[in-house]
């Protein structure tokens, strides 16, 4: 049976409410998986009444959700759960009002999700604790990014240490949500095959790719503080390095899983001072064209400066110094206004030591597993083959592609639908610990304090392109390339 507790979403009329965590708990609703009486409230500035604020959720629901799963009827039962309080997340005394609004009773439990601004977290926790709000029965769910370094998020987290136990907080990376991440899990410790050729001595390189096609959709302001380091790669692509390279964790269960996360971050190898020039490029799009449409440079996006040099764009080659993974180069990179919005992880194996087929029968490729999270999740696995048919003997690089929508035939949840149901049930498995969001900012300071000392302008990329040259040469030096060169 679902847990028996509300929800509320301070920020409640921001981009992220209303177009991902209003449908997903649309959906949750649909499938009869959020308990009956459960009440989601939302909490912004905005002066609206519950009746237009219903209405402004509804808009945007329609246009998040499948015409063919948004059902008129559905939508109004799930209305009947939802309700708006116009407050100031900076005051005290709106708190307390917030506190009367909800009612005294502590046997209920309490979502508190923080769909704002980062530098609000600190604030709002303590006004909760003011307020009477944050009992034992109560979980705070708070996005990414914590902090904008180390000591941002020490600070950030002391905060929230203040006032709730560690397992009443949830530090969500909805990347982690997705079927495919999940899989990852089964398909290395469930299956025989994998584990004895996960590592150094079959495995020539890894590479973790997140690219986007949509350019800053009103984030200008944002974006202006983080860029792409802050924005994706210190919590996305480290999280999803953690899941491919991390040990088999003694038990599925949260504790085993983030001990062993943990353990990768603190074994990547430092790059810092003069290294980060060799193994780390920077970018930003110029003016270009995406799917036939001309879209313009950054420094001509809303609330963007000028003269901005806010890396859109980021490559890196990482390397893990420890026993399984020791020579073997990652190559992480994530960016904005790319050719094709696709997130993969590849595993490139080593190719055979040996090839006894004849030159005419072609080269002999190295197989590769393909990972994808986006658009289409499902498994790729590269394979040699003879090509069918009379004659000589010819080889051919050919996939085994599975994709999970075609292959189950059911309805995937998005990544939001899963991490919501797992607050609620209070599973903290596929959420970020306290000490792994540090280890991952102490390895990530460094790089931006090189940045910051040499000062260079981010290298510049046509929009709708895969990125600026350099992010090219990164891993050709090496003798490699990025996988949609290599297919």
């Amino acid at each position: 049976m679902p847990t028996p507790c509300d929800m509320l979403v301070f920020g409640g009329t921001g981009d992220l409410a209303l177009h991902k965590l209003l449908p997903a708990l649309y959906h949750l609703h649909r499938d009869g998986r959020l308990a009956e009486d459960m009440r989601i409230l939302a909490a912004a500035r905005n002066r609206l009444s519950r009746a237009e604020f219903c209405a402004l959720a509804e808009r945007h629901c329609r246009v998040q959700v499948a015409a063919a799963d948004f059902d008129p009827l559905v939508w109004s039962r799930f209305a009947e759960r939802l309700d708006y309080c116009a407050m100031d997340l900076a005051q005290s005394a709106d708190f307390a009002r917030l506190h009367f609004k909800l009612g005294s009773s502590t046997r209920r439990g309490r979502i508190y999700y923080l769909a704002t601004a980062p530098d609000l977290v600190a604030g709002i926790s303590a006004n909760l604790a003011i307020a009477g709000l944050a009992g034992v029965n109560t979980r705070i769910v708070v996005e990414k990014p914590i902090g904008h370094s180390l000591d941002s998020a020490r600070e950030v987290n002391d905060a929230l240490g203040k006032v709730f136990s560690e397992a009443q907080v949830f530090r969500i990376d909805h990347y982690l949500g997705k079927e495919t991440v999940q899989n990852l899990m089964a398909l290395r410790f469930a299956n025989a095959l994998c584990e004895p050729v996960w590592r150094a001595a079959h495995i020539d390189r890894v590479q973790i790719s997140v690219n986007e096609t949509r350019g800053m959709e009103n984030r200008g302001a944002y974006y202006e503080q983080s860029g792409a380091m802050r924005d994706m790669l210190q919590n996305h692509l480290l999280q999803l390095l953690c899941l491919v390279t991390m040990e088999a964790p003694v038990r599925f269960d949260a504790e085993s899983v983030r001990n062993e996360k943990v353990k990768i971050l603190q074994a990547l190898k430092p790059i810092s001072g003069l290294d980060a020039q060799d193994k780390t490029v920077r970018g930003q799009y110029g003016a270009g064209t995406i799917g036939g449409h001309d879209v313009p440079a950054y420094y001509f996006e809303k609330n963007v400066d000028n003269d901005s040099d806010t890396e859109t764009f980021v490559a890196l080659q990482a390397e893990i110094d420890n026993w399984r993974w020791a020579g073997v180069p990652f190559y992480l990179r994530t960016g904005k206004r790319l050719a094709e919005r696709v997130s993969e992880i590849v595993i490139a194996f080593r190719p055979v030591p040996h090839s006894i087929f004849e030159q005419a029968a072609g080269p002999v490729m190295a197989n590769k597993l393909v990972l994808r999270l986006q658009p289409d999740e499902g498994v790729k696995l590269w394979l040699m083959i003879k090509d069918p048919g009379p004659g000589g003997l010819r080889l051919q690089h050919v996939p085994l592609d599975m994709s999970f929508a075609e292959a189950f035939g059911v309805h995937q949840p998005e990544a939001y639908e899963r991490l919501l149901m797992d607050v609620v049930r209070g599973n903290p498995t596929l959420f970020m610990r306290r000490d792994e969001v540090e280890a991952a900012w102490k390895w990530i300071d460094p790089i931006l304090a090189a940045w910051e000392t040499l000062r260079e302008a981010p290298k510049p990329y046509t929009a709708g392109s895969w990125g600026p040259s350099a992010a090219v040469a990164l891993i050709e030096r090496d003798g490699r390339t990025w996988h949609e060169d290599a297919a």
